[in-house]
C-alpha cells in the first residue's frame, strides 16, 4: 500500500475510508499531492480525475444526489477552492452531503505575497453546515473536525469544507501509515411523538378544503400507500411538481396550466384551508404568487431539517420524514364531506383538452419539442433537467411514472446542469438524458471534459440562438440592449463540441427529423450522443405566452 508520508494527509485518508466515504472526485494540482497519491492508489476508493473544479464539484453532487452518502471533491491551494462555491451551494440548499477536501499553504506563508494562496478557512461557511480548519500536524482535535464535518454532512444533509495545510515536500511516500486516527460515529434519528398530533387532527377533521404540495422529492422516498391515500381523500388535493418524483391518477402534476387562468371566483373557490408541504424547491412562479396572495389558514410544513417561510404563511414544522408523520397523523383524522378534489379534478380535465387542442394548432417551436420529446424517453430511465426554460417546459406536461427526474433547484442556476447531469449518470448507472438549453450547455461546456460519461448518456440540447426565458419574463422588449445583455444571442452549435468530445451527433429541426432523431438516439449506443435541436427564436415566446390565453 502507498501513503503520503505527511500525517495529516494520512489522517484524512484513513477516517474517510473508516467512514465509508468512497467516492473522490479530485482536480490536478500540487499542494493537494498528498491526498491525490494517498486516495488514487488505495483499493477502498473510486477516484475521479476532472481537472474544472466548477464541473468535478457539480459532477460529485450529482454522484452524492444518486448515492445519497457523501461524495468528496478535493482540490489546491488558492483560487481551485472558490470554483467549488456554486456547487456547495446548491448542495446546501438541495441538501446533498457533498464533503469539500481543498489543500491550503501552511499559515505562516498566508498574505506574504506567496504564490498561490489565498484566505481559505471559512471561505465557504455561508453555504456550508460545518467547516473543519485544521492545523498542519496530525492531532486528535483534527480528527475530531475530520469526523464532526463528516457526520455533519451527514446528519444535516448538507455541503462541509475541511481545510488542510500542507508544507513541503508534498510527493514522499511511505508503505504504511504512522498515524492512529479516532473515529466517531453518527445518528440519525427520526423521534416522533404521534400523541402530539391530535390538535392538529380536529384542524383537519374540521376543514373542507386540504392541499398538500410537494416539491422536489427523491424517488421512491415516500410510501405508496400514503400517496393513495392522500389522492382518495375527497378534501384533498395534492399537486406535485415535475421533480416531486410522486404518480397517482388523482395528482395534479401540471400546477401552471391548472391555476393560470384561474378568475377571481376561481381563486377563492381553489384557497385552501390547510396547506401542507415537503420537499425541496418548488418551480412554479404561479402557485408561489397564488399562495401568498390567498394565503391558507395554516401552513404546516414536514421536513426532519428546515422549513423555509415560502408564502409567507407558515404556521409548524414538524421535524419529521414524511414517512413517520403521515402514518401517525392519518390516526388522528377522519373523512370529510367534499367536493374539493373533484371540483380541481373537473377544471384539469378541461385543460387537458384545451392543451391538447392547442398544441396541435401550433407550427414547430420550443413547446412542440417538449411535446415530442418527453414521451419518447425510455421507460425506467433517468431525466435530468436544465434551469431556466428547460424546466418550465417540462413542467407544463405529465411524465412516465417509471421515469425518475432530477434538476438542480437549490439555487436554480445554469451553471453545473450538465455536470451534475454526468455524475448522476455514473452514480445511478441507469440510462439517464439530459434536456438542457443552448445558454445552460455551452456555460457548462467544460462538463464534456470528463473521462467516465457512460455510453447510454444522451443530451438533448434546444437550440433557440440564446437565453429564451428571458423572452417569456415580464419586461421583454426587442432592442439591442435585450439581445446582447439579456438573451445573450449567438449562432453557435454544439456539433464541434460533440466532435471533439467524442459524442455521436444527431440534428433536428422540424417535427418529422426530430421524430426521425429521436427513433434513433436511444438505440443500442456504444457511445454518448447529443442531439440538438433547432427552435425559431422569435416565435418560443409567442405560442408560449398565447398558450397560457388559450386555457380560459
Amino acid at each position: 500500500m502507498v501513503y503520503p508520508k505527511i500525517p495529516l494527509a494520512q489522517s484524512i485518508i484513513e477516517i474517510f475510508r473508516r467512514k465509508g466515504i468512497q467516492h473522490i472526485v479530485i482536480s490536478p494540482g500540487s499542494r493537494n499531492a498528498p491526498l491525490t497519491i494517498g486516495f488514487a492508489q488505495h483499493p477502498d476508493f473510486k477516484c475521479y480525475s476532472i481537472a474544472d473544479e466548477r464541473s468535478a464539484a457539480f459532477f460529485a453532487l450529482g454522484l452524492a444526489q444518486q448515492l445519497c452518502k457523501p461524495v468528496a471533491v478535493v482540490c489546491t491551494s488558492g483560487s481551485a477552492v472558490l470554483n467549488y462555491y456554486p456547487a456547495v451551494a446548491e448542495a446546501f440548499y438541495s441538501q446533498i452531503p457533498l464533503v469539500v477536501v481543498s489543500a491550503d499553504r501552511p499559515s505562516s506563508k498566508i498574505d506574504i505575497g506567496d504564490g498561490q494562496t489565498i484566505r481559505q478557512e471559512g471561505v465557504l461557511a455561508l453555504h456550508t453546515v460545518f467547516n473543519a480548519n485544521l492545523t498542519e500536524v496530525a492531532s486528535d482535535e483534527n480528527d475530531r473536525l475530520i469526523n464532526e464535518a463528516i457526520n455533519c454532512a451527514v446528519d444535516q444533509k448538507g455541503p462541509v469544507h475541511i481545510n488542510a495545510p500542507f508544507e513541503e515536500p508534498l510527493y514522499e511516500t511511505l508503505a504504511e501509515l504512522t498515524v492512529a486516527v479516532q473515529v466517531a460515529s453518527t445518528a440519525v434519528t427520526d423521534f416522533f411523538v404521534p400523541e402530539s398530533l391530535a390538535e392538529f387532527g380536529s384542524i383537519w377533521n374540521h376543514s373542507q378544503k386540504k392541499l398538500i404540495l410537494v416539491g422536489v422529492n427523491m424517488p421512491n422516498s415516500l410510501d405508496q400507500e400514503i400517496v393513495n391515500q392522500l389522492a382518495k381523500d375527497p378534501s384533498v388535493v395534492v399537486m406535485i411538481e415535475t421533480t416531486s418524483n410522486l404518480h397517482h391518477p388523482a395528482i395534479i402534476d401540471t400546477i401552471d396550466t391548472l391555476i393560470t387562468p384561474f378568475t377571481e371566483e376561481e381563486n377563492r373557490a381553489f384557497q385552501p384551508d390547510i396547506l401542507i408541504t415537503f420537499g425541496g424547491m418548488v418551480v412554479s412562479k404561479r402557485i408561489k404568487a397564488f399562495l401568498r396572495k390567498y394565503p391558507p389558514q395554516h401552513h404546516w410544513h414536514i421536513d426532519s431539517l428546515r422549513a423555509y417561510d415560502t408564502f409567507g404563511c407558515l404556521s409548524h414544522h414538524f421535524k419529521v420524514s414524511p414517512n413517520t408523520w403521515f402514518p401517525a397523523f392519518f390516526q388522528c383524522t377522519q373523512t370529510v364531506t367534499s367536493n374539493y378534489r373533484d371540483y380541481v379534478l373537473a377544471i384539469r380535465a378541461n385543460r387537458r383538452e384545451k392543451t391538447a387542442t392547442y398544441l396541435a394548432s401550433i407550427p414547430f417551436c420550443d413547446f412542440k419539442v417538449f411535446e415530442q420529446v418527453l414521451p419518447a424517453l425510455p421507460r425506467y430511465s433517468q431525466l435530468q433537467i436544465s434551469n431556466s426554460s428547460a424546466i418550465r417546459y417540462a413542467q407544463l406536461f405529465s411524465i412516465d411514472s417509471t421515469i425518475e427526474v432530477f434538476c438542480n433547484r437549490g439555487t436554480s442556476g445554469i451553471d453545473g446542469s450538465t455536470s451534475t447531469a454526468i455524475g448522476a449518470a455514473v452514480g445511478s448507472n441507469k440510462q439517464t438524458t439530459l434536456i438542457t438549453g443552448d445558454i445552460s450547455f455551452l456555460y457548462d461546456s467544460n462538463a464534456l471534459w470528463n473521462a467516465y460519461i457512460p455510453q447510454n448518456f444522451t443530451i438533448i440540447l434546444l437550440n433557440n440562438g440564446g437565453g429564451g426565458i428571458f423572452r417569456i419574463l415580464p419586461g421583454h422588449q426587442e432592442t439591442p440592449i435585450f439581445t446582447t445583455f439579456f438573451e445573450t444571442a449567438h449562432c453557435f452549435t454544439a456539433q464541434h463540441l460533440a466532435a471533439m468530445y467524442g459524442f455521436e451527433y444527431f440534428t433536428a429541426s422540424t417535427q418529422s427529423t426530430l421524430a426521425d432523431a429521436l427513433s434513433e438516439i436511444f438505440k443500442n449506443a456504444q457511445r454518448p450522443r447529443l442531439l440538438e435541436i433547432f427552435t425559431p427564436t422569435l416565435e418560443n415566446d409567442r405560442h408560449l405566452l398565447t398558450f397560457f390565453k388559450s386555457l380560459v
